[in-house]
Parts: C-alpha cells; sequence; structure tokens
C-alpha cells in the first residue's frame, strides 16, 4: 500500500511538472528537460560502467548538454537552424578530448558517449520543437506557438502506456517480445494503440491546427515507436543486470524508465511533422 501512495504521490508531481512547464512557457519545458538531459545522460552511461571505468566527466555533461541546447533553441526559434552545424564539433571535440585522457584512452568509452548523446539528448533537444510544430528547418514561415501539440503528444504517449499496461494485466496471454519484455503482451499493445488513437481524435476536436488524419497518424506513429522505444531500454537494462535505469522518480525508476517511449518516438514525431 506504501509503494502505491509513493508512486501515486511521483506519478501526480510528474504530471503536473511536465504539463505546468508545457503550459507555462517554452523555456520553463527547455529547463525541466535541461535538467532531465543531464541526468538521463548518467543513466544511461551508468548502465554501461562495468564495461570501463572512469565515471565520465564534465565534457561529457556538457557535450551531452550542448547538443540538447543547439537542437532545443533551433527548434524554439531562437538560433538559426546552421548553428547545427556546431554539434559536429562538438562530437569530434570529444574524440580529440579522449585521446589526451590521463588514463588509458578507449573508443568504447567514446561509443557509449555517442550513444548516449543519440538516445537522450537528440530526442530531449527535439520536443522543444513540438512547441513551433513544423519550424526546424521552416522558421522564415513564423508558425504561431502551439503547445497543443506538444501536449497532444504526451496525452497521446501516456493514454498508449496507461492501457496497454490495463489491457495487458487484464487479458494479455500472447507474448510481444518476450526475449526483451516478458511482461508485455500484443493484447496490451493492441489496447494501448486503440486508446493513443482515440485520445488523437479528442485532440484533434480542440486543437485544430492540425486535421482529423493528421492527429491520428500521430496517435499511431507515437503508439508504434513508443513500444519500440520502451522494448529498446528493456534491452539496455537487460544487458546491464539492473531492473530500474536510476531512482529519482520513487516508485518509477530513472528519467530513462519514465521516457523510455517518449525518447524513441520523439524524433519519428519530428520527421513527420517536418517532412511529411
Amino acid at each position: 500500500m506504501k509503494d502505491l501512495q509513493i508512486r501515486t504521490i511521483t506519478g501526480v508531481v510528474f504530471l503536473i511538472a511536465v504539463i505546468g512547464s508545457i503550459l507555462l512557457h517554452p523555456l520553463a519545458f527547455f529547463a525541466l528537460f535541461s535538467f532531465f538531459t543531464i541526468v538521463g545522460l548518467k543513466e544511461f552511461y551508468n548502465l554501461q560502467e562495468n564495461k570501463f571505468n572512469p565515471k565520465p566527466g564534465i565534457l561529457f555533461y556538457l557535450s551531452g548538454f550542448s547538443v540538447y541546447a543547439l537542437i532545443a533553441m533551433i527548434g524554439l526559434d531562437y538560433l538559426e537552424s546552421k548553428y547545427l552545424l556546431l554539434i559536429l564539433l562538438v562530437l569530434f571535440f570529444q574524440i580529440i578530448f579522449e585521446l589526451y585522457r590521463k588514463d588509458e584512452p578507449n573508443w568504447r568509452r567514446l561509443g557509449t558517449i555517442f550513444s548516449a548523446i543519440v538516445f537522450v539528448s537528440i530526442p530531449f533537444g527535439l520536443m522543444n520543437s513540438l512547441f513551433y510544430a513544423p519550424s526546424f528547418f521552416f522558421s522564415s514561415l513564423n508558425y504561431s506557438h502551439q503547445s497543443g501539440t506538444l501536449l497532444g503528444f504526451f496525452v497521446i504517449m501516456w493514454s498508449n502506456d496507461v492501457f496497454a499496461y490495463l489491457v495487458g494485466s487484464k487479458i494479455g496471454k500472447h507474448k510481444l517480445f518476450e526475449r526483451h519484455s516478458p511482461k508485455k503482451s500484443w493484447e496490451g499493445s493492441i489496447g494501448g494503440f486503440i486508446f493513443a488513437i482515440i485520445a488523437a481524435f479528442i485532440l484533434s476536436i480542440f486543437y485544430t491546427h492540425f486535421s482529423v488524419v493528421e492527429w491520428i497518424s500521430l496517435g499511431a506513429i507515437i503508439a508504434v515507436t513508443g513500444t519500440f522505444g520502451d522494448l529498446a531500454e528493456s534491452l539496455l537494462k537487460r544487458n546491464s543486470g539492473v531492473k530500474d535505469s536510476g531512482t529519482i522518480f520513487p516508485g518509477h525508476g530513472g528519467v530513462l524508465d519514465r521516457f523510455d517511449a517518449v525518447l524513441f518516438a520523439s524524433p519519428f514525431v519530428f520527421v513527420y511533422l517536418n517532412l511529411i
């Protein structure tokens, strides 16, 4: 009972923080997810720590945050898209730094650093662009502020997660991907998908800057890719032999546990909004 209370309190505070930052101001969301980015990078690296030492230095966090901030600031239209090129320098400076480490330089360490940036910094950065979707490469079009897109992203994702769990726990019999996530079932995934589509349809009634078809397409993309995100993080944790990626959210685990589906779905949503 106590564990349930802790999970409930943590979940409520989490919802208030995320939704509040979206409704308050894009920079409030940027600040909140700056914190989540740093913690997520730390968790990702720690899951690989048994592979090599030492612990990551300040340059790792600086590099990861710089990539996040550059992508976010471009998405929020504070910087021009040409500054995206600086990310290349950030990555190559990380390689140079590795060459001059006092301990033995290790390319596998670089692999983990780059993977952390790809899996954590880039998706979190792209989420900021949803305030003005689709405007990442088209800032001259001056799209108005649309917090409904980002809010809808989370509503659809949470609908998929919650109902996948509820349906799966009630009638789930056929394993979805037992090798990586033994508890997930086809029934739960299909249930989550259906309710994600329903949530997308409801959102189309209140936020008309996208058509019904566009919202439903977003719902399908988020539900499917979010499921793969959950499986990907399960693989990451299984390889490291841990249950949770961290402990920052009592009863829920770490940042990677809480945002695994979000991190994986974010790039797909970004591509859909900007290219399709």
